[in-house]
């Protein structure tokens, strides 16, 4: 069995224990679960009140804003409101800098557009300061990168990437950056008969491979940014007018279709959800308008939460981005999450800042 076959291989029993752990997640409706289902949030904080006077509410059948179970959906963002976005930079940039310029597998292959792209993610690391355009030219150049790999190879390199140390903390890997709270309400979430998606900027087969075994969330409910994927024998036919045969694999086209930011995360919520989500979790202006779109005109109680990266001790925080989403929040009405006062853990024990 060859390297790739092992990969593949991990890949299925992976997948196998992701169906196993969101199985275990799968409580009966409205059971309540033994202890706090929010032990990680800090008692008293105005976003835990926030989200259990909601959840009491709702799911109340006595109460005027009882919502009915396939009507319970809530959607997150990935990138700063369930798991790292600063260690330095996004996990799809900073996997973008590693396949062009360090593995020795690619690195010779990669086109100048690659290289130009993944020496911005070092600039931007080293700066902060995020490059004009990045967002298409990044998506551009993932899709590139990892042209002609099939799906799940595609799959084995992220997961293997993961496993790879956090860079400024101990005690984790890159994939384990979730945060726990966060994890434990999506939790609570489901406990509670809702369905619950990601809608990330970030590369959708990234997101499936950077989630697998790790989140209770099926692929299927994750959307994010998106490339083409076709048959390794289609070469330049159309898809109209190819049929695929047991003879194909799918292997990843090469070509960027869209990011998946802003007003973009509304029209994908309506197109593949096809339905007004009543929770939206997000951090960052990115997620503005799938917040407003939550909670406008939503004929059901809605809400937008907002996570605020104030926390500089366990977690790299920004206190100048956490003030202007506090700022936001009380212009929007969004319910602000602290990272430093609402949350009692961020990675669990034994991790820590280098």
């Amino acid at each position: 069995m060859n390297t790739v076959e092992k990969s593949i291989k991990a890949i299925k029993v992976l997948a196998l224990c992701a169906v196993i752990t969101i199985s275990t997640f799968s409580f009966s409706i409205n059971a309540k679960a033994e202890g706090d289902p929010l032990s990680l949030w800090t008692e008293g904080s105005a976003s835990k009140a926030a989200l259990v006077d909601y959840m009491n509410d709702i799911t109340n059948e006595a109460s005027p804003n009882f919502i009915p179970i396939q009507d319970r959906v809530a959607v997150f963002d990935l990138d700063g409101t369930l798991f790292c976005e600063t260690d330095p930079v996004y996990f799809d940039h900073m996997l973008l800098q590693h396949r062009v310029l360090e593995d020795p597998t690619y690195k010779y292959k990669a086109t100048d557009f690659e290289k130009e792209v993944a020496n911005k993610v070092i600039e931007f690391a080293k700066t902060g300061k995020y490059p004009a355009g990045m967002d298409n030219d990044h998506g551009k150049a993932v899709a590139s990168a990892f042209s002609g790999m099939t799906v799940d190879e595609f799959t084995a390199y992220i997961i293997k990437y993961r496993n790879t140390p956090a860079n400024g903390y101990k005690g984790m890997t890159k994939g384990d950056a979730f945060y726990k709270p966060m994890v434990e309400l999506i939790r609570y979430l489901q406990s509670n008969g809702f369905t619950t998606y990601i809608v990330s900027g970030t590369d959708r087969l990234i997101v499936r491979g950077l989630v697998m075994g790790k989140l209770p969330i099926l692929p299927r409910n994750i959307i994010g940014s998106d490339e083409t994927i076709v048959s390794n024998n289609q070469a330049d036919a159309d898809g109209l007018d190819y049929v695929f045969t047991e003879k194909d694999n799918l292997v990843l086209g090469g070509n960027f279709v869209v990011k998946n930011l802003k007003m973009n995360k509304v029209s994908v919520i309506a197109q593949e959800i096809g339905q007004q989500p009543v929770l939206s979790f997000g951090n960052s202006t990115g997620d503005s308008s799938m917040a407003e779109y939550v909670t406008s005109n939503n004929k059901y109680r809605s809400l937008a939460f907002m996570v605020c990266c104030d926390d500089t001790v366990r977690e790299n925080g920004k206190l100048s981005s956490a003030e202007k989403m506090y700022g936001l929040c009380q212009e929007f009405n969004w319910v602000p999450i602290s990272m430093k006062n609402d949350w009692t853990t961020i990675y669990g024990d034994g991790v820590t800042r280098k």
